[in-house]
């Protein structure tokens, strides 16, 4: 498990919404110190068989282009099973970051995670 220096705060926790839907909810700074733990969580989901994934960010604070990477990673090794993975995220550092790199036409963005489960 990655260290974090005192005072960042970190979580990624990994789940299922339905049988073949993953659910991954990352809270607080999503960098380079900490994707490395929300990496090991999207493959993890995939290597138990789900074919979609939704990535809940609403609870992101902050995001670079290491975490964006990873996000990347994910949609490409689920479209190579015909899977999807579908990002929720409402707060304003996640979406900028999403617009500013063209991010945001790449993947299905959504308020929530019962609009996330319904787009797939």
């Amino acid at each position: 498990m990655t260290q974090l220096p005192p005072g960042i705060s970190f979580s990624s926790q990994r789940g299922r919404l339905r049988q073949d839907v993953g659910l991954v909810v990352l809270t607080g700074e999503v960098d380079i110190s900490t994707a490395p733990r929300f990496k090991d969580d999207l493959v993890a989901l995939v290597e138990e068989g789900v074919t979609h994934i939704v990535v809940d960010l609403t609870a992101v604070t902050f995001i670079d282009s290491t975490a964006l990477g990873v996000l990347i990673g994910g949609v490409r090794r689920l479209h190579a099973g015909g899977g999807q993975l579908i990002l929720v995220a409402t707060g304003r550092p996640v979406l900028r970051a999403l617009t500013l790199t063209g991010l945001d036409k790449v993947f299905t963005i959504c308020a929530s995670r019962e609009q996330a489960v319904a787009a797939l």
